[in-house]
C-alpha cells in the first residue's frame, strides 16, 4: 500500500494521516493479542494490576507476541513506512498502554534532526473528541518554522504550571485549535514524532499502542542513534527489541532491526544504572 503522491505531500505539510477502517478485518484478533500481552505482564505497569488512576505503559509491546509482530511485515504498514522512509526504513519500537484522562499537549521529540521518524497507533476502543482521541496541531512537527518553535513552549512549561495553554494563551487545553482524529477500532493513525498532539476527557482503561519508525542513519550518525536509544533505557529495557520479534524474523524484517541491534550494546548497563535510581520503569 505505497501512499500517493498527494498523500506524501499531506503527511510533509501537515504532520499526519489518518486510514479509516484500514485493520477493521483483523481487529478482533489484535485486540485478543493486546490483551494477552498485558495478561503474561501482570495487567498493569511494572507487573500490577492497572489501577486507572495512572497510565499503564509496556515497552517492546508487539515484539512479545508473534502475530503483533507480524504486523511491520504487513504491506498496509510496511509499504506506508517505504513511501515515506525509504525501503530500508529501521522499526525503532513499540510501546503498549492503558492511558488514563487527559494527556497534555507535548512532542515526542522535538529537536534539529535530519531523520525523518513518526510512529503508527491503533486505538482499541472508540474515541471522540470529547473522550480522548488524538489531537493534533497540524505543521507543528516543523522545527526551525516560526509557528513551529512558537508552540514549543506549551512543553516546556509543564514543569511550572499545570496548565501551560491558559498561562500563554488564556484557553484550557481541550480549546487549543486542533484536528481532533476521532477513530473506531480498525482505524490506524500515523503521526510525526515532532507534531504537537494530546487528549482530552478519556477514561480510565484507553486501548492504544504504538508502533515506531525511522530512517535508517548514515556510518557517521551512528553515535547520534545510541544516543536515542540511550533514551530508551528509563523503561529498563537492555535490548532494543523483546526476543519474539527478532527470533520470528525473516530476512525481510531483518533489514528493519539490523541496524538497532548491532549497536544496542550499551543499553544493558544504562538500564541496569536506570533500575538503581528509579522506583518503577518509565510511564512515557
Amino acid at each position: 500500500m505505497r501512499l500517493t503522491d498527494q498523500q506524501l505531500a499531506f503527511f510533509d505539510t501537515f504532520g499526519f494521516l489518518a486510514f479509516p477502517g484500514l485493520f477493521a478485518d483483523d481487529i478482533d484478533r489484535i485486540t485478543g493479542a493486546f490483551e494477552k500481552v498485558w495478561t503474561d505482564n501482570g495487567g498493569g505497569h511494572f507487573g500490577q494490576e492497572h489501577d486507572g488512576k495512572q497510565r499503564s505503559a509496556l515497552i517492546q509491546f508487539i515484539d512479545q507476541d508473534e502475530y503483533l509482530s507480524a504486523l511491520i511485515d504487513d504491506p498496509r504498514i510496511h509499504d506506508v513506512c517505504a513511501s515515506v522512509l525509504g525501503d530500508d526504513f529501521n522499526y525503532s519500537g513499540s510501546d503498549g498502554n492503558f492511558y488514563v484522562g487527559d494527556t497534555h499537549w507535548h512532542s515526542d521529540g522535538y529537536r534539529d534532526t535530519k531523520y525523518l521518524s513518526f510512529k503508527m497507533a491503533f486505538y482499541l476502543d472508540p474515541v471522540t473528541a470529547s473522550t480522548g482521541c488524538l489531537r493534533v496541531i497540524p505543521g507543528s512537527h516543523k522545527y526551525g518554522d516560526v509557528f513551529g518553535d512558537s508552540l514549543q513552549g506549551v512543553r516546556d512549561m509543564r514543569d511550572e504550571t499545570d496548565n501551560p495553554s491558559e498561562y500563554l494563551w488564556g484557553v484550557n487545553g481541550d480549546e487549543v485549535p486542533a484536528v481532533p482524529l476521532e477513530v473506531t477500532p480498525g482505524d490506524l493513525v500515523m503521526f510525526n514524532h515532532q507534531i504537537k498532539h494530546s487528549s482530552w476527557g478519556g477514561g480510565d482503561r484507553r486501548r492504544m499502542f504504538t508502533l515506531n519508525f525511522e530512517e535508517r542513519y548514515a556510518e557517521e550518525d551512528i553515535e547520534t542513534l545510541k544516543q536515542q536509544m540511550a533514551s530508551e533505557t528509563r523503561f529498563w529495557i537492555e535490548r532494543n527489541y523483546g526476543d519474539v520479534i527478532v527470533e520470528t524474523a525473516d530476512e525481510e524484517r531483518m533489514v528493519h532491526l539490523e541496524q538497532r541491534l548491532a549497536n544496542d550494546g550499551h543499553m544493558a548497563e544504562l538500564a541496569r544504572k536506570a533500575r538503581e535510581e528509579m522506583a518503577e520503569p518509565s510511564r512515557g
